[in-house]
């Protein structure tokens, strides 16, 4: 199966690209699944059909979901989340206000990572398109494995197993006291089985011929700042980006003089995605005079975005940005194919690495890892500029 992930800024037109990669996909032959997992689904608006949990043809070859985070709840979670329940309302709280608050901030993501992953392993589509969260904040989660493998690994499995042995003999005395049951092996279980299953999935992320990230973003400041942000982060847990999208540019035969200041801000800020997402590809789409909703608006945005190709490629192969860390320093390789060390010119402001190359600057938004540490060195290996952070 292949994974693909459009992330971006919200508001950028991810769901569109999202919609009309799927509808090439589906031309070329693949079983074809676009899933959003954003908790503000515009996916079906962009088919102009409804869409649920579940899979819905769209057209020969395709298939849309909407991803229902409390149906994955109560599958998935739901042993734990009555356990909660029942704490919070032994403690005087109302069913309503416990069983919102037995939702714990973040479980969507985790869902959305967890239906991925059976996506993954039950094989039935070729192609799958994740039309993810505004700047793929999900995917931080996938630090979870690496952070809390010691603990559930050498505390909460052996935890669990007194707990079974216990249960039985404290239950009788704790009940009556504070109210509610000790958790039972379904809820000790459920915490574990998360873990495994984002673990696993963690491999499949990273696995760059297997899966890409491609960022949508609009010739826009913030928009680009963002856009930067979130590739630094995909870095930092090894999830390659392979294309670069620039949405939204406006067409050149567009002549009133009221966009004439849009353009040329327009055209600053395409030479900055060009210059600081390189050695990535940029796809530009123009700003189309109607909405991208409906398969007849998606077809055309298919044909600019591919003109004939496999959007099931990968773009670029070679990872641009790795982040690696040992003991307690950090190496930042950016990738600058035949480029001299003696061309590079460093600086850091704030959050902000700056890498002059002659009369190109590429500014790179650091992880919050790095954002407060000061550069100590850098050299050229293999084409990667490497620079030490202490």
């Amino acid at each position: 199966m292949r994974l693909i992930l459009m992330t971006g800024k919200g508001g950028v037109g991810k769901t569109s690209v999202a919609a009309a990669t799927g509808l090439r996909c589906a031309e070329l032959g693949y079983k074809t699944l676009v899933l959003s997992t954003d908790p503000a689904h515009s996916l079906a608006d962009s088919f102009d059909m409804d869409l649920g949990h579940d899979p819905r043809l769209v057209k020969p070859n395709l298939w849309g979901a909407e991803l229902d985070a409390l149906m994955e709840l109560e599958g998935n979670w739901g042993a734990v989340k009555r356990y909660i329940t029942q704490v919070l309302q032994a403690r005087g709280l109302d069913g309503v206000q416990a069983e919102e608050l037995a939702i714990l901030p973040g479980m969507d993501e985790i869902f959305g990572l967890v239906r991925m992953k059976r996506h993954y392993d039950e094989g039935i589509y070729d192609v799958l398109i994740i039309d993810s969260a505004p700047t793929g904040t999900a995917l931080r989660l996938l630090s979870l494995p690496e952070v809390g493998g010691w603990y559930m690994r050498k505390f909460y499995k052996p935890l669990q197993g007194i707990s079974a042995a216990l249960r039985p003999l404290v239950e009788p005395i704790f009940r009556p006291i504070a109210g509610f049951s000790l958790p039972d092996r379904e809820v000790m279980d459920a915490p574990y089985e998360f873990y495994e299953q984002i673990e696993a999935l963690e491999k499949i992320l990273t696995d760059n011929t297997v899966t890409s990230v491609r960022l949508v973003t609009n010739p826009e400041k913030m928009v680009i700042k963002e856009s930067l942000r979130a590739h630094a982060y995909l870095s930092l847990y090894n999830v390659a980006t392979d294309l670069v999208v620039a949405n939204r540019i406006i067409p050149e035969e567009v002549t009133d003089p009221f966009f004439k200041r849009w353009k040329e801000n327009q055209q600053q800020y395409k030479q900055e995605i060009h210059e600081n997402f390189r050695p990535l590809p940029v796809k530009e789409i123009p700003l189309y005079s109607e909405e991208m909703c409906g398969l007849p608006a998606l077809e055309r945005l298919k044909e600019t975005l591919y003109a004939g190709e496999d959007p099931s490629q990968v773009y670029h192969k070679e990872t641009t940005v790795k982040i690696v860390q040992n003991n307690n320093l950090y190496t930042l390789e950016l990738y600058l194919p035949g480029i001299a060390k003696d061309q590079i010119q460093l600086s850091k402001t704030g959050d902000e690495l700056n890498v002059r190359i002659g009369n190109h600057r590429r500014n790179m938004v650091l992880p919050q890892a790095l954002a407060a540490l000061q550069p100590s060195g850098a050299k050229m290996e293999d084409d990667y500029l490497k620079i030490k952070f202490a």
